[in-house]
C-alpha cells in the first residue's frame, strides 16, 4: 500500500514540476522569499523609502516582488505632465492599471481606449502596448503579475544629458524582460 500511495503522490507532483521547470528563472519566487506579515505603505512613500522615477514622476514600489515571492509586484505611478512610456512589450508579465485621477489614452496591439478615474485596464503578456496621460497631472495604480524585473529596470534606467541608442534602448529592456518597439506616443497640448 505504501509503494502504490508512493507512486500516486509522485504522478500527482509530475505536472507541478514540469510547470515550475518552464518558468524563466528570474520569474520564479519561493515560498521562503515571501513577507511573513502584514505592513502598510503610507501615501506619498515606498515600500522601501526609496523613490523610483520615470522622468520626473514619481514611481512608488506599494508592494514588492520580496513581498510576494516574485508573483506580484505593485506600483503607484504619479505624473507631473503629459507623456508616457515607449511603445513596449512584456515577454512574461501580464500588467494590469487601475486609473487613480486623470485621464490616458492606451495603445494595445491595434486597440486605442481612453481612461479616466475609476477606469481599469487589463494588458496581457507578449502585446506591444503604451499609454500617454492626457491631462497635465494623473496618478495610475498598476500590477505586474508575475513580478520579473521591473522593479530593477525602473532602478536601474538611464538618466542624464546622453539619450541611449535604440540598441542601448533594446539591450536594456531585453535584459528586464520586455522588448523595446518605439518611441511614445506624441503628447498632444
Amino acid at each position: 500500500m505504501k509503494r502504490r500511495n508512493f507512486l500516486l503522490a509522485t504522478l500527482a507532483a509530475a505536472p507541478a514540476a514540469a510547470l515550475a521547470n518552464s518558468v524563466p528563472r528570474f520569474l520564479a519566487g519561493s515560498a521562503d522569499e515571501r513577507t511573513a506579515r502584514s505592513f502598510s505603505v503610507a501615501a506619498g512613500q515606498s515600500r522601501f523609502q526609496e523613490k523610483t522615477l520615470v522622468g520626473n514622476n514619481p514611481n512608488d514600489i506599494k508592494i514588492s516582488s520580496k513581498d510576494t515571492g516574485g508573483e506580484l509586484t505593485v506600483f503607484e505611478y504619479t505624473g507631473l505632465a503629459k507623456g508616457g512610456p515607449s511603445l513596449h512589450m512584456h515577454l512574461y508579465q501580464d500588467e494590469t492599471f487601475y486609473v487613480l485621477a486623470g485621464e490616458y489614452l492606451f495603445v494595445v496591439g491595434e486597440e486605442q481606449r481612453k481612461l479616466k478615474p475609476g477606469d481599469t485596464i487589463f494588458l496581457p503578456r507578449q502585446i506591444p502596448h503604451t499609454w500617454t496621460q492626457l491631462t497635465t497631472t494623473g496618478k495610475l495604480l498598476y500590477f505586474m503579475n508575475p513580478s520579473g524585473k521591473m522593479e530593477e529596470f525602473f532602478r536601474a534606467r538611464p538618466t542624464g544629458q546622453t539619450a541611449p541608442t535604440p540598441q542601448e534602448k533594446e539591450q536594456f529592456y531585453l535584459a528586464h524582460g520586455m522588448k523595446w518597439l518605439g518611441p511614445p506616443l506624441p503628447v498632444k497640448s
